[in-house]
């Protein structure tokens, strides 16, 4: 399965109310390293069922963004219980973001 792209009218559905934890990918198209989370993000969405991976525009959803005080991108969040449980900002590869769960 892909990252879901997320907005303000599903996120407490897909992320909020999610039984699985959830990675959210706060990003933008014109972000350097927004762009190389991208395909690593992707690529554990596929790999790890167990979690759901979900991305939010922050040029698009700019009060999911203020909600969660989204200062820079990319920031990374860990979602359990609709509680945000850990947080990163910036590039990380594959294994450090899975040791964010």
């Amino acid at each position: 399965m892909s990252a879901l792209n997320i907005n303000k009218n599903n996120f407490a559905q897909e992320v909020l109310n999610s039984e699985k934890p959830v990675l959210v990918d706060f990003w933008a198209s014109w972000c350097g390293p927004c762009r190389m989370v991208v395909p690593i993000v992707e690529k554990i969405a596929e790999e790890y069922p167990e979690y759901k991976v979900v991305k939010v525009n922050v040029d698009e959803e700019p009060e999911l963004a203020a909600q969660f005080e989204v200062m820079s991108i990319p920031s990374l969040m860990i979602f359990r219980n609709g509680e945000v449980v850990n947080k990163s900002v910036g590039a990380k590869n594959k294994q450090q973001i899975l040791d964010m769960f």
